[in-house]
């Protein structure tokens, strides 16, 4: 079984960051980022769990939800590494890459 632990600490921290933002910054594309990269994570759990149908798009739910989204996103995708038979090589680390690198600007 993949330990997907460094997956859900960054995006834990990065999803608390985000819950602790001013309206302010988040306005000024803290938010906005951080759905794109919910977004994509989300699409990449789906891509392993379902790969025969077409992803659904991750709703804004607005700029004070978005640490949450962003969390739950984070945790089914490693959920879905965890139990995928044979997840995509490399898939972990750049999840993790992607994640720290956008906690990194904000």
């Amino acid at each position: 079984m993949l330990d997907v632990t460094p997956l859900q600490n960054a995006v834990d921290a990065f999803a608390d960051r985000l819950r602790s933002l001013p309206q302010s910054t988040l306005g000024r594309g803290a938010a906005a980022e951080a759905l794109a990269l919910a977004r994509e994570l989300a699409d990449r759990a789906q891509r392993i769990e379902s790969p025969q149908r077409e992803p659904y798009v991750l709703p804004d739910a607005g700029m004070f939800a978005v640490g949450d989204q962003l969390a739950v996103a984070g945790h089914d995708l490693a959920e879905a590494l965890r139990n995928a038979s044979a997840a995509p090589a490399g898939e972990l680390a750049e999840a993790v890459g992607k994640v720290r690198e956008t906690a990194g600007r904000w």
